[in-house]
């Protein structure tokens, strides 16, 4: 509804999502503790699925895209939806591989042990595997 805003203060659950934030970061030389948003959270979730799964996911997206949200002439991602079917595969996977797979390398799957369950999924996003961290 336009204009309309509710304002939820103190709800009973919270969720936060995101691909980095169960990250820390290094310790201080001071040796004073640092908060991390995690330290935050009572209870955290980490969904997981092999790379070759995760590139389908993201190349599946990216050519969907393709025909919806990157033909306004206004985004920056319009350049994509003029790409033939094979084009739009290539420059996906090529995007998968230099940015998205690397940042999955780097950042988001050293944060996997930090989570308090862990989801893994298969191709069909059912979850195949559970491992439920000792509380």
């Amino acid at each position: 509804m336009p204009n309309h805003w509710v304002e939820v203060d103190h709800p009973d659950i919270l969720i936060v999502e995101g691909l980095n934030v169960l990250q820390t970061g290094r310790p201080p030389k001071d040796g004073k503790a640092i908060p991390f948003v995690s330290d935050f959270f009572d209870f955290s979730v980490y969904l997981d699925a092999d790379e070759d799964v995760l590139r389908t996911w993201y190349v599946d997206r990216f050519l969907t895209l393709r025909g919806t949200a990157f033909r306004d002439p206004k985004s920056y991602f319009h350049r994509y939806s003029l790409l033939t079917d094979e084009e739009a595969v290539e420059t996906a996977t090529s995007i998968w591989t230099r940015i998205n797979l690397l940042n999955l390398r780097e950042n988001i799957l050293p944060t996997r042990q930090r989570a308090d369950l862990i989801l893994q999924k298969e191709a069909s996003h059912l979850v195949e595997e559970v491992a439920l961290r000792r509380l």
